[in-house]
């Protein structure tokens, strides 16, 4: 293949690199080392994560928490752009502005559809096992070019904003792919086994419609407390998704996990833990309330997962 899902954790890593760079060069940045320290341990787990003892990333990940709890992550100084500026740059490019953000899915559709046609001399031209990741990533670059072009600006401006854009999520950049680990730790270390004797032991899973309740709702409850579906997915799925929904009830699997995942996602709207969904957001609009944003979201979420709850147990076992 000549486009795999490793040239892409490359890129990432690369960004996050000239990210601590820029941070470490910053004189003005209230606390320049511990920043760069932080994401430059982070640019290592997408650059040379797989060629590391897991003891060294854990290790790794241990010094980024450690950071993150003692405030050391914080904003640099970024030198802001006049309201006439952003005025005269939104009349000249007017609508054009969308064309690189609409590019961006486009070319992941594109690439993920045609994946299995794309070859040069048998070789194939996007990785066949991450063809959408892989295709997302060229949909990226492709679009930074478009905006270099239509914007007049520097790739050199590009990593400027993006670095501008990192500080202002913050470690909270990081909670996705850290809660997933959590989720494969906790699966590892029986925690779904865990859940299944609890809610085997304690709630009539005779009645069908209870246990898929149970799987819909703890999908949620564990999101809210993990901060992040796919964490809470491997736990719910291994405690009662597989060996009740499918072992006992015959279900479908893909209908469960994709019920199962949207019903994660409603307890991303319930909880401060999903940080950059939630919290990063109320920060960058400046609101007084820091949890206005899922004050906002709890009557969609509660009514989402009761409407969740009835359509897998319909769809399951069609």
């Amino acid at each position: 293949m000549i486009f795999s899902i490793q040239h892409l954790y490359y890129l990432v890593g690369a960004i996050l690199v000239l990210t601590a760079g820029m941070t470490l060069a910053d004189k003005q940045h209230p606390k320049r080392y511990a920043t760069a320290l932080f994401w430059a341990l982070y640019a290592l787990v997408f650059l040379v994560g797989e060629k590391l003892p897991p003891v060294w990333v854990g290790a790794g990940v241990v010094v980024m928490a450690l950071i993150a709890g003692l405030n050391g992550v914080r904003a640099g100084q970024h030198a802001p752009r006049k309201a006439e500026q952003y005025l005269e740059s939104a009349k000249r490019l007017g609508n054009k502005l969308f064309v690189p953000a609409l590019a961006i899915p486009l070319v992941t559709m594109i690439g993920t559809l045609s994946a299995k046609s794309l070859s040069i001399g048998g070789l194939a031209l996007i990785d066949p096992k991450n063809t959408t990741l892989v295709s997302l990533g060229m949909g990226c670059l492709l679009s930074f070019g478009l905006v270099c072009w239509l914007t007049r600006e520097s790739p050199v401006q590009g990593i400027r904003e993006s670095r501008r854009l990192t500080d202002a999520l913050g470690w909270a950049l990081v909670l996705p792919q850290m809660l997933g680990m959590l989720g494969l730790v906790f699966s590892d270390a029986g925690v779904g086994k865990a859940v299944a004797h609890v809610t085997t032991s304690t709630i009539n899973m005779d009645i069908r419609f209870v246990a898929v309740a149970v799987y819909v709702i703890g999908m949620a409850l564990f999101t809210v407390i993990m901060g992040n579906g796919f964490a809470a997915f491997p736990v719910m799925t291994g405690g009662v998704g597989v060996p009740i929904l499918l072992g006992v009830y015959h279900g479908n699997p893909a209908v469960m996990a994709a019920i199962g995942m949207m019903s994660g996602y409603c307890g991303t709207l319930l909880t401060p833990m999903a940080a950059n969904f939630n919290i990063v957001p109320a920060a960058l609009l400046e609101l007084p309330d820091r949890n206005a944003v899922i004050r906002a979201q709890v009557p969609t979420a509660l009514a989402l997962l009761l409407a969740n709850v009835f359509l897998m147990n319909f769809l399951m076992f069609l």
